[in-house]
């Protein structure tokens, strides 16, 4: 066979599609949307607001925003038949397993045309990350063997998600929290659930199946698994003065420090810049206080051994104590991070049909070219 391509595992470095949704900027720390930085959309934007930006490409005025709003809230109640299913089967396998299947009941409520214009497939996409929060905050209640709580009208979609979570109106710190772990999560290129999601897409599918195809993908602890094993890890090491000794002996056994490097970035992640603040403030106010000051000491332990090999903290390091710290167990966290990641899945997923090729890769073929001579099986 020829020889005629340089074979790149995982794909790493190939460009496979164009998009004007986000970048990632890994020498110089940077996420980006539309062109604002991250940090400036959390400082100054909603969830809301974002997931209007990634889809459409600008910041909606106000008479946009009041429309899309309406579709968000109007979308997020979950058809009876979906909550059936939920009721009666979640709670048994992991919530990711729960929420992939759920996806799926959702799409054959959705338009299930076999060719779905492209303003059909952004319409099933909002609904989708309408219904997000409820999805993931049922099987939260099912986990803990409790009612499911419906929707509140009047609350942004960060309160209703935590409303819906723990059946009680959150503080005004816990909803800022939410809402920027669900900004800083909403896109980050051309990541492995993402791409799954443009593959199911490419085939002119519907938008549930390219969701669901991406919350497969992120239920993989290499990818959306990493904060629970991080958080993990932190209460394992225990305290601040073991932290030093813990991360010497992890990383001369040659053990992988959860939560540290990244694919992409060679310097501090900007997420977990930002959300070492929020966790900063919201485990001294939930009493878990000495997780972050474990953590803080693992991060400058691994620094000071790694950090000029391009090693810092990833997103996942302070997210699970965060997560924990208002309401969620270890479980849920990937859940929620598929539910922020949704307006992401649809925002590139829209943008790629819309101008659509079908991935077809190649794969170097190296096994025996023969031709083998076929020998009988009572000869073999």
């Amino acid at each position: 066979m020829p020889d005629d391509q340089e074979i790149h595992r995982g794909l790493e470095g190939v460009i496979v599609s164009e998009s004007k949704v986000g970048s990632v900027d890994g020498l110089k720390g940077r996420l980006i949307y539309r062109g604002y930085d991250i940090e400036t959309l959390v400082k100054n934007s909603t969830y809301e607001e974002v997931s209007f930006l990634l889809v459409n490409g600008e910041l909606p005025n106000k008479g946009q925003f009041s429309e899309f709003l309406k579709v968000m809230n109007d979308g997020i109640k979950l058809p009876e038949k979906l909550v059936s299913f939920i009721d009666r089967y979640a709670g048994y396998s992991h919530p990711m397993a729960d929420l992939r299947s759920a996806v799926s009941v959702l799409g054959s409520e959705e338009h299930e045309s076999s060719d779905l214009t492209p303003d059909q497939q952004k319409d099933i996409g909002l609904s989708i990350i309408a219904k997000m929060p409820a999805i993931v905050a049922a099987i939260k209640r099912k986990w803990e063997g409790k009612n499911i709580v419906p929707p509140k009208s009047g609350l942004s979609y960060a309160q209703n998600f935590l409303y819906m979570t723990n059946g009680s109106e959150p503080s005004r710190d816990e909803a800022k929290v939410m809402d920027t772990c669900l900004i800083i999560h909403a896109d980050h290129g051309s990541n492995a659930s993402t791409f799954s999601s443009l593959v199911t897409i490419s085939t002119l599918s519907d938008m549930c199946s390219a969701v669901t195809s991406g919350i497969s993908t992120l239920k993989g602890p290499l990818h959306g698994g990493a904060n629970e094993m991080a958080l993990k890890m932190i209460k394992k090491i225990g305290t601040p003065d073991n932290a030093d000794k813990a991360i010497g002996d992890m990383l001369a056994r040659k053990d992988k420090v959860m939560g540290f490097g990244h694919r992409v970035y060679k310097v501090y992640d900007p997420r977990a810049k930002i959300l070492k603040e929020f966790a900063r403030s919201i485990t001294s106010k939930s009493g878990k206080q000495n997780l972050f000051d474990t953590a803080e000491a693992i991060e400058k332990a691994m620094i000071s051994r790694m950090g000029d090999r391009g090693i810092f903290p990833n997103v996942d390091f302070y997210s699970g104590m965060v997560y924990e710290s208002i309401g969620f167990p270890e479980n849920m966290f990937t859940p929620i991070f598929a539910a922020s990641r949704s307006s992401g899945w649809v925002a590139r997923s829209f943008e790629y049909v819309k101008d659509n090729r079908l991935f077809r890769p190649r794969t170097k073929y190296t096994g025996e070219v023969g031709p083998r001579e076929y020998i009988p099986m009572d000869r073999r």
